[in-house]
């Protein structure tokens, strides 16, 4: 014989509910409320975020509505609030220039997610003055453990994905030091939100490398921000672009350094895979410009088909087929990334001549 279930207990009828019931308007004074305090206290990190989106109206409507409220905030010192809550909170924030900033030494490998800075940070050590190829100067191309060779890598998001197992690879040679320095959401086109120059030049100083490896363009296909906009694919943004380019190469080269710098590869979405093409050929024939030449590798058809169209997978060497690419069509797998450290490697031990075990 089963046993029923306990009957529910129900309030008797026209027995008055004890739940108190607020007004939908009181709550509704109360949820603007809030988001009119949420909007002051952040406004000036939307102004920033405004401040570094791509040029258009929604940037123009957004900056103008911003604008008074975090003149507002700042005035209030309601940011210094924000501050010492995230720094309770252990959280950091996406500021500009945060990103991966690691060093690693002959025989070392870096164990963590290439996305995350490898402690210590800066360079250890006081390295060795390496005079400028030609005159006289040590021969570099024949590293040791003792006097390693100096390698500098520097990107944008694509380029921590290279970058991370690039420098691996170089520091498992026993003979390399690899410092990576890349950051997300960042190019030569916006300056305002991370200034690369200013950043590659005080690298130069920290990290005095001997080979500098570049990565990076997948956020600069946008306007240059004015007065006035120079909007994207117009004549004048390609002289801005290849003007940008070439000092920033010159500026990698400044020390005598040889400069490789590795190309955009296909996207998935054909407009901006488009632009990556774009950006590649300005990379490219700036490469061949500078005095020396810049060598450029190109990616395209690397973590490509044949004929350089997107490919998630490809076949390696091996006959393996691998997945090379994110979902997201645009970032590299860790197995992606490999394939452009491989093929660096590679450039660095055939035409650069540089004995690398």
């Amino acid at each position: 014989m089963s046993e029923s279930a306990p009957p529910t207990q129900t309030a008797p009828e026209g027995t008055p509910d004890a739940r108190v019931r607020a007004p939908w308007q009181r709550v509704l004074r109360i949820c603007v409320a809030a988001f009119l305090l949420w909007l002051l206290l952040f406004a000036p990190t939307l102004q920033h975020n405004a401040q570094v989106s791509p040029v258009g109206t929604r940037r123009t409507v957004a900056l103008d509505l911003l604008g008074p409220i975090a003149a507002t905030s700042r005035a209030l010192q309601l940011s210094h609030l924000v501050s010492w809550t995230d720094e309770a909170t252990g959280r950091t924030g996406n500021q500009p220039g945060n990103g991966v900033l690691s060093t690693l030494g002959p025989g070392h490998r870096h164990g963590g997610h290439p996305g995350k800075p490898h402690p210590g940070g800066q360079p250890s050590g006081t390295p060795t003055t390496v005079a400028p190829h030609g005159s006289g100067a040590p021969d570099i191309t024949h590293p040791t453990a003792a006097d390693p060779l100096r390698v500098l890598i520097v990107g944008d998001s694509l380029g921590i994905d290279m970058g991370g197992p690039l420098q691996n690879d170089l520091a498992n040679t026993g003979v390399v030091q690899a410092t990576l320095d890349a950051r997300e959401s960042t190019g030569l086109t916006r300056p305002d939100y991370f200034n690369w120059p200013a950043e590659l030049q005080s690298d130069l100083g920290t990290a005095r490398p001997q080979v500098v490896v570049i990565m990076m363009g997948a956020n600069d296909p946008q306007d240059f921000p004015g007065p006035p906009d120079v909007p994207f694919t117009s004549p004048q943004w390609n002289v801005m672009y290849a003007a940008r380019v070439a000092a920033f190469m010159k500026l990698a080269q400044s020390s005598g350094t040889t400069v490789i710098w590795v190309g955009m590869p296909p996207m998935q979405n054909a407009a901006l895979s488009a632009k990556m093409s774009d950006v590649d050929a300005v990379d490219q024939q700036q490469a061949a410009l500078c005095k020396p030449p810049v060598d450029f590798i190109s990616s395209w058809t690397l973590l490509g088909t044949a004929q350089g169209a997107y490919a998630p997978f490809i076949t390696n060497a091996a006959g393996q087929v691998i997945n090379v690419r994110t979902p997201d069509g645009i970032h590299l797998t860790p197995a992606g990334g490999e394939v452009l450290s491989q093929t660096v490697l590679n450039y660095l031990r055939g035409p650069l001549h540089f004995q690398l075990p």
